[in-house]
C-alpha cells in the first residue's frame, strides 16, 4: 500500500474532521455564532477543495484497510454531500441566529452528520456502513429536535429516534445473521456458504431484516410511516438534509453492496425489492394528493423518488457502470431541487412565529417574496419532471436505463407517478401565482444570504436542465476512470 497515496485520498475525511474539532475548541473558548458558522464554512469548503488534491493519488480506487475503499464515483458523491451541507449551513444562519438559544453546537451536528455521509460511498464491509448509518443518525436525532421548548420539533425527534433505532437493530440482526451464512462481513464476500441448507434460511433471513432496516431509511413503502411526521415536525432547513444527504447516503452504501456482494442473484430478495419499489412508486404519489401541508406533500414525493431510484439499483447488479451513472445525475438533480424547495420554506418563514408550511400560506407568494417563489416554482416543475429543468435530464436517465436494462412495470409505473405528480406540484405553483389578497409587498425579507443560496439553488436546477452535458460527460468519465 502507498502510504503518500493514501494520505492524500483520504485527505476530505481528515480535513473535515479536523475542522469539526476545531469548530468544537472554538465554541469552548467563546460562543460566537458568527465565528462558529464561519469556522463551519471554512472546513466545508477546505473539506471540497481537499477532494481536488486528493483527486490526483485516487487512479482505480485506493483501499483503506478492509473497511473503506475510496474511489472516484465515492469521491464525486462526497462532493455532492459537502456542497449540500454547505447550501444547508448557509440557508440555516438566519434561522438559527432568530429561533435557537444554543447556536453553535447546531453546527457541530451538521458536521457530525457530515462526516458520517461522507463515510458511506467508500463503505465496503459491514462494520463501515453501520459506522457511518450511526454518525449520520444520532447527528439527525439531535439536528431534528434542537429547537427546544417547541413541541412539532421535540416531538419529530422522539418519532424519529425511536424509529431509527428500531430499524438500526433490523439492520444489525440482519448483519449477524449474513455473518452466520457467509462467515464474512464484507460485501465482496457475502455468499452462504456452498451447499448449505442452514447457510441459505440464515442468508435469506438476514436480508429480510436488514433490506426492512434500509427500506426504513429511504422512506419505502411500507417502511415510510415516519416520513411525514418527521419532515412537517422538524426545522425545514434540517428536513432539507435529511431528505438529501442522509438518504443519499444511504443510497449509495446500498448500490455498493449490492454490486459487490451480488444480491440480486437471489431471486426472492430481488422479487422484494421490486415490489417495494413499485409499491413505493405508487403509494408515495397518491398519498401526496391528498396534502395541504407542503412539508407532508414533500415527503410523500420523496418517499416516490427514492422508490424510482430503485431502478438504478437494479441495474448496478448487471450494468455497474451504467447504474452508478444513473443514480448520480439523479440524485445531482434531486439533491439541488429539494435543497431549494425546503430551503425556501426557511427563507420565507423568516420572521414569522412559526413556519409557513401550507398551501394555503403561500398564495400569492410570488407577489409578495418574488425570489424565493420563482425558486420554488423552479423546483416544483423540475420535480415534477418538466423539461428544461435537471428533474426532466434525471427522470430522463432513469427512463432510459431501465429501458436498456428491460424494468417494463417499474419504467411504466416510473411514467405513470410522474404524471400523477404534475398535478400536485403545479398546484403549489398555482397558489404562489394567484392574485394577493391586500397591499403588495415586493420587497425582499429576511437574510439576503438565504435568498442568495435558494436563487443559486434555482438557477443550477434550470442551467443543468438546459445545458446537461458538462455535468453527464465528467460523471461518465468519473465512472469509467473507477473502473465499473
Amino acid at each position: 500500500m502507498n502510504t503518500q497515496a493514501t494520505l492524500m485520498a483520504s485527505l476530505p475525511y481528515i480535513v473535515l474532521a479536523g475542522g469539526l474539532l476545531v469548530v468544537m475548541l472554538g465554541i469552548c473558548i467563546r460562543r460566537t455564532h458568527f465565528v462558529a458558522w464561519s469556522l463551519t464554512m471554512v472546513t466545508l469548503i477546505a473539506t471540497l477543495a481537499s477532494h481536488l488534491l486528493g483527486y490526483e493519488a485516487l487512479g482505480e480506487g485506493i483501499t483503506v484497510t478492509m473497511l473503506i475503499h475510496i474511489d472516484g464515483v465515492s469521491y464525486l458523491f462526497n462532493a455532492l454531500f459537502v456542497l449540500a451541507a454547505i447550501c444547508t449551513a448557509v440557508i440555516a444562519y438566519q434561522y438559527v441566529d432568530e429561533k435557537l438559544r444554543f447556536r453553535e453546537e447546531f453546527y457541530l451536528l451538521l458536521l457530525a452528520a457530515t462526516f458520517g455521509s461522507l463515510t458511506l460511498p467508500a463503505a465496503t464491509h459491514f462494520v463501515s456502513l453501520l459506522l457511518g448509518l450511526e454518525i449520520v443518525s444520532i447527528s439527525l436525532y439531535a439536528m431534528v429536535a434542537y429547537p427546544e421548548k417547541v413541541r412539532g420539533p421535540l416531538e419529530a425527534g422522539l418519532k424519529y429516534m425511536i424509529l431509527s433505532v428500531a430499524s438500526t437493530s433490523s439492520i444489525l440482526f440482519g448483519m449477524a445473521l449474513i455473518y452466520a451464512a457467509s462467515g464474512s462481513m464484507e460485501f465482496a464476500q457475502l455468499t452462504p456458504v456452498s451447499g448449505s441448507a442452514e447457510g441459505d434460511v440464515f442468508y435469506l433471513l438476514g436480508h429480510v431484516f436488514f433490506w426492512s432496516g434500509i427500506a426504513f431509511k429511504l422512506s419505502l413503502v411500507p417502511f415510510h410511516i415516519w416520513t411525514p411526521d418527521v419532515y412537517q415536525g422538524a426545522p425545514s432547513i434540517v428536513t432539507g438534509f435529511i431528505a438529501t444527504v442522509s438518504k443519499g447516503g444511504v443510497f449509495v452504501v446500498v448500490m455498493r453492496y449490492v454490486m459487490e456482494s451480488d444480491v440480486f442473484s437471489s431471486e426472492a430478495i430481488a422479487q422484494a425489492i421490486f415490489l417495494i419499489a413499485a409499491i413505493s412508486m405508487i403509494v408515495g404519489n397518491l398519498l401526496a394528493l391528498q396534502q395541504r401541508n407542503l412539508k407532508r406533500l414533500l415527503a410523500y414525493s420523496s418517499i416516490a423518488h427514492m422508490g424510482y431510484l430503485i431502478i438504478a439499483l437494479f441495474l448496478v447488479a448487471t450494468q455497474p457502470s451504467i447504474g452508478f451513472e444513473t443514480a448520480i445525475v439523479y440524485l445531482a438533480g434531486y439533491f439541488v431541487m429539494t435543497l431549494a424547495a425546503f430551503g425556501v420554506i426557511t427563507v420565507i418563514s423568516q420572521g414569522s412565529d412559526s413556519e409557513l408550511a401550507s398551501i394555503d400560506d403561500i398564495q400569492g407568494l410570488l407577489w409578495r417574496r418574488p425570489i424565493p417563489a420563482a425558486t420554488l416554482v423552479v423546483s416544483a416543475l423540475s420535480l415534477a419532471g418538466i423539461p428544461l429543468t435537471m428533474g426532466f435530464i434525471a427522470k430522463f436517465y432513469l427512463f432510459a436505463a431501465g429501458i436498456e436494462g428491460e424494468m417494463w412495470t417499474l419504467v411504466g409505473l416510473l411514467v405513470l407517478g410522474s404524471a400523477i405528480g404534475i398535478f400536485y406540484y403545479l398546484r403549489i405553483i398555482f397558489a404562489m401565482t394567484a392574485k394577493p389578497e391586500g397591499e403588495l409587498d415586493s420587497v425582499e425579507r429576511g437574510s439576503w444570504t438565504g435568498i442568495s443560496a435558494v436563487a443559486v439553488l434555482g438557477v443550477a436546477t434550470l442551467a443543468l436542465g438546459i445545458y446537461p452535458t458538462p455535468l453527464v460527460d465528467f460523471v461518465q468519465t468519473l465512472v469509467r476512470v473507477s473502473g465499473f
